[in-house]
């Protein structure tokens, strides 16, 4: 039984038609990718998987359990979570704070067990600024905790927001164009990174990604969708050979 199960996922805006038939099957503790060109559809499924949009027909199971339609925070909670294209940062709190954000969907204890600074509430409290601050630490970034989010580099940015996604201790994380920005050093460090991270965490990454490197070097299978619809699926090394997709990113 695979962790992620799509099948025939359709989506349109009006009368574009952003995705049709779209099928996947992603196993526990994979490393998948999804390409394509601007447009092609990448996002409206990332977006369907984490509850932004509700899909027009088609089916997800997740962890067993049938998902598509239910809202973000209920998704975050079952174990699926993400980072942006265009990173998206509480930019005037702390990066902990930030990390903070993350850790909250697993509380238990109610509003007023918090009003009230009750034994359950701080205890969890106390677990949490734990998680948050060993996030921080693996992410190289407790010298910045204090930090406000929207001071810290471009890079830093990019680490905090995933740190933020490992607080809620999901099963799925969602990569939205993590290596959008870096250069060729830069993409490397983060496919080490990323082979660590998911070794570490024990997590199943699906990422989108235009940097051709880092899909080759860090994904074990890769989907391509070109105007909504699949032209390939398999392994890098087939997938970025077929003509098909040539010829969707460079033309004839």
């Amino acid at each position: 039984m695979p962790l992620l199960h799509i099948s025939h996922l359709g989506m349109r805006f009006g009368g574009l038609l952003a995705l049709e038939e779209f099928n996947l099957l992603v196993p526990q503790g994979a490393l998948y990718g999804l390409i394509g060109p601007n447009g092609a559809g990448k996002t409206t499924v990332f977006n369907i998987i984490s509850g932004f949009l509700k899909p027009g027909s088609g089916a997800i199971v997740f962890a067993r359990q049938q998902i598509q339609g239910w809202p973000p925070h209920r998704l975050t909670a079952l174990g699926i979570a993400r980072t942006f294209q265009n990173i998206r940062l509480f930019k005037d709190l702390s990066v902990m704070d930030n990390v903070l954000v993350g850790c909250h969907c697993r509380r238990r204890a109610a509003w007023w067990e918090a009003v009230l600074r009750l034994p359950r509430y701080l205890k969890e409290e106390r677990r949490d600024v734990r998680q948050a601050h060993a996030l921080l630490e693996e992410l190289e970034l407790s010298e910045l905790a204090h930090e406000k989010a929207g001071q810290l580099s471009y890079g830093h940015q990019r680490r905090l927001e995933i740190a933020r996604a490992l607080a809620t201790r999901p099963q799925l994380l969602l990569l939205d164009e993590p290596a959008a920005g870096l250069n060729p050093q830069e993409t490397q460090e983060l496919i080490d990174f990323l082979k660590n991270l998911q070794a570490r965490h024990r997590l199943t990454l699906l990422v989108i990604e235009h940097n051709m490197r880092l899909v080759a070097n860090l994904c074990q299978h890769l989907t391509v969708l070109n105007h909504g619809l699949t032209i390939a699926a398999g392994p890098p090394s087939q997938v970025l050979n077929n003509p098909e997709v040539i010829h969707a990113y460079l033309g004839s």
